[in-house]
C-alpha cells in the first residue's frame, strides 16, 4: 500500500507541542508539494488526540509520519520511547499507516530555513515545530522518491 495516492501527514512530537506537515502522495514514486501546516500546543493528552482527529478528518490521509528522534550516533534517548509511544497511539486510534522517520536535525534544518526566510527569532520559535515537521515530511518523500528511481 505503499503507493496509494493520497495525503499524508507528518508529525514533529514534543511533550509541549506538536508540528504537523501535510503532503501528497500521488504514487509510481511521485510525491506532490509538502508543507508546513500548524502547531498543536498543548500538554493536555485529549487536546492534542481532538485535534489531530479534527486534521484527520478534514485531510483523509492515506500515511501518518512521526520523527523518532536519536543521538547523532544513531542510538536512542529519552525522547525516543516518547515519540514511539506517539507512534503506537496514533496506530490505535486511527486504525492508519504510521511509519517512524529519522528525525536528527530536523529542528537544526527547519530554524535554518526559516532564517533564511527572513524570520526574526520570535517568529521563528512559533513556526520551528511545523517547519520541523515539514523537514521530516520532505525527507520520507525524498528517501521514497530514491526508492522507486533505483527500483
Amino acid at each position: 500500500m505503499l503507493d496509494q495516492a493520497g495525503s499524508v501527514l507528518a508529525f514533529d512530537f514534543g511533550t509541549r507541542r506538536i508540528g504537523v506537515a501535510i503532503g501528497t502522495q500521488f504514487g509510481g514514486g511521485r510525491y506532490g508539494p509538502a508543507r508546513a501546516m500548524t502547531t498543536i500546543d498543548s500538554e493536555a493528552n485529549d487536546a492534542r488526540f481532538a485535534a489531530i482527529e479534527a486534521l484527520i478528518a478534514e485531510w483523509q490521509p492515506v500515511r501518518l509520519l512521526v520523527g523518532r528522534p536519536l543521538n547523532d550516533d544513531g542510538t536512542p534517548h529519552e525522547m525516543t520511547a516518547r515519540c514511539e509511544r506517539f507512534a503506537n497511539q496514533l496506530r490505535g486510534r486511527f486504525r492508519l499507516p504510521v511509519e517512524d522517520v529519522d528525525e536528527r536535525f530536523s529542528s537544526t534544518a527547519a530554524d535554518a530555513s526559516l532564517r533564511e526566510q527572513g524570520f526574526s527569532w520570535q517568529e521563528r520559535k512559533t513556526r520551528i515545530d511545523a517547519e520541523a515537521a515539514l523537514v521530516i515530511l520532505q525527507s520520507w518523500f525524498d528517501s521514497h522518491a530514491q526508492d522507486h528511481a533505483v527500483a
